[in-house]
């Protein structure tokens, strides 16, 4: 079976048939443990997610009563062999009982990794595979089709990040193998959905100037200078000024591809897609 968070909460059974939990407390709690599947998640933690600070009186018994209808629903859908116990109960807390094969964010977390590391020992092309793989792994915002807590919250943004560490290998890899034109539209797609990420911004520059669209490139400058003193009232970064620098003079596209690759993690404000 399958278990996918990246996109609205789903189960997919072993025969192929995805069944959508109805109940949105149900959802969280089974959500929640699946972000660390096989561990304890106390039951403080799921009471904190599930209500936040104000929890009610009855916040024990009632989580109690999710984790039974979680039980009951694997068996009276068959989603799962009647002999497997997928949630026990082991204080403080509960844990679900599955393979990190059959949790996609778990997936989604070793492929970001296998892709870093290719790409940091010069493998460009498996390193691209694998960041396009991962990056296919998404249906849309995670756990979209219910309402998150404060808990869950922070995990979405943890994926949120990892999402754009996959983007930054992707993108690096398409560079060293001269993929600059080929990168162009994901590169103006991400700096709509992350306007204050520098990153994404030099990087459609240097694209644009290496392979002969100096204008575009320069008029692309302009619109993230505008934007940054806009919004947050700052200059660009000293990278993106040496970039229009090297664009205002008659350089070779050799000179412009040679913009620093390595991505940045003090991302400006970083949005969720």
């Amino acid at each position: 079976m399958r278990f996918n968070l990246i996109g609205p909460f789903e189960i997919v059974t072993d025969d192929g048939r995805i069944y959508r939990p109805g109940t949105p407390k149900v959802c969280q709690t089974l959500a929640l443990l699946l972000t660390r599947p096989n561990e304890i998640i106390t039951a403080e933690s799921l009471i904190q997610e599930l209500w936040g600070e104000r929890p009610p009186r009855s916040a024990v018994t009632t989580l109690q009563t999710y984790v039974y209808h979680a039980r009951r629903m694997f068996v009276n859908e068959g989603l799962a062999d009647p002999d497997r116990q997928l949630i026990i109960t082991s204080p403080p807390g509960y844990a679900i009982q599955v393979d990190d094969s059959e949790v996609d964010v778990r997936v989604f977390e070793a492929l970001v990794n296998q892709a870093r590391i290719r790409l940091a020992d010069g493998e460009a092309a498996p390193a691209l595979r694998t960041a396009r793989q991962a990056l296919d792994m998404w249906r849309g915002p995670a756990l979209a089709n219910f309402p998150a807590g404060d808990v869950l919250i922070g995990h979405i943004a943890h994926l949120e990040e990892l999402r754009i560490r996959a983007y930054e290998i992707r993108i690096e890899a398409e560079n060293l193998l001269g993929l600059h034109r080929e990168s162009i539209p994901e590169l103006r797609r991400l700096i709509n959905d992350y306007p204050l990420n520098e990153w994404f911004h030099t990087q459609l520059i240097a694209a644009l100037g290496a392979t002969g669209r100096r204008a575009e490139a320069l008029q692309a400058y302009q619109n993230v200078r505008r934007l940054l003193a806009d919004e947050l009232g700052l200059e660009p970064s000293l990278e993106l000024k040496r970039l229009q620098l090297r664009l205002l003079n008659p350089e070779s596209a050799d000179a412009v591809r040679r913009t620093v690759r390595a991505p940045r993690h003090d991302l400006v404000g970083a949005q969720s897609a």
